[in-house]
């Protein structure tokens, strides 16, 4: 047995009725545990000396809004990085499945060298909300302050939530879905005034990077055939 599928069983042994796993594409260990149960299993991942999570390295926000949504099933990048551009018409929030944001946990065990995800879905509504690990794992201070600043997560139990990428006066939250990729404001310099100015934005949304597929008859299986190329003439030699 391999040392994931050794840890495996542990946890769903001291974490029965609480976790369930989540298949892998990349081979790794994840487990998807309820809001309710977040914090409980937390605390046994990192105080159990089976286990020992004693660092958060990354917890990841996710938005489920267009999950699915793609022109083409591929494992490549392209499958989503042109979705939200071919598609003129994105979902709405109210269009949302009811499990829209999630948010992974990624954990090390400095003492067992091995790692695990655990993957919790917010509770439903505006804002969706969580419970903060910050009690469990320091590090997960800036990380939560980052999920909220760009996906509008509240993290229950954060002693200080603001935000800290974007600028005091940003509306929205640019990494949701349903964000407009033009965004909603602009900032210029205002000289009558004498200082930056926010405003409805100006410029007109466009596709910058559209997919572009095109028949060519270059490619049908007759014609791909090697030709030789004409060989041209010598060149006259000079009087």
């Amino acid at each position: 047995m391999s040392r994931i599928e050794t840890l495996a069983s542990k946890v769903e042994v001291r974490c029965a009725g609480q976790v369930t796993r989540i298949p892998s594409s990349c081979g790794e260990l994840t487990y998807e545990v309820a809001a309710a149960n977040l914090l409980t299993v937390a605390r046994l991942l990192r105080d159990d000396a089976e286990f020992k999570f004693e660092q958060l390295v990354d917890l990841s926000p996710v938005d489920y809004l267009a999950f699915g949504r793609t022109e083409w099933e591929t494992f490549e990048s392209t499958g989503t990085g042109f979705s939200r551009s071919v598609e003129r018409e994105q979902p709405s929030a109210d269009e949302a499945a009811p499990r829209r944001f999630a948010v992974a946990y990624h954990l090390l065990s400095v003492t067992h060298n091995i790692r695990l995800r655990l993957r919790s879905y917010c509770v439903e509504g505006e804002p969706p909300v969580i419970d903060s690990v910050i009690g469990i794992w320091a590090s997960a201070n800036w990380y939560e302050r980052e999920a909220f600043d760009l996906f509008g997560i509240f993290f229950n139990g954060h002693p200080d939530l603001r935000r800290i990428l974007t600028d005091y006066g940003f509306i929205g939250h640019p990494f949701r879905k349903d964000f407009p990729l033009i965004g909603n404001v602009e900032v210029r310099y205002d000289e009558a005034k004498g200082r930056v100015v926010y405003q409805p934005v100006s410029i007109e949304p466009r596709t910058l990077v559209p997919r572009v597929i095109r028949e060519d008859n270059r490619y049908e299986p007759g014609l791909t055939a090697a030709r030789p190329l004409p060989v041209p003439a010598p060149a006259a030699p000079k009087a």
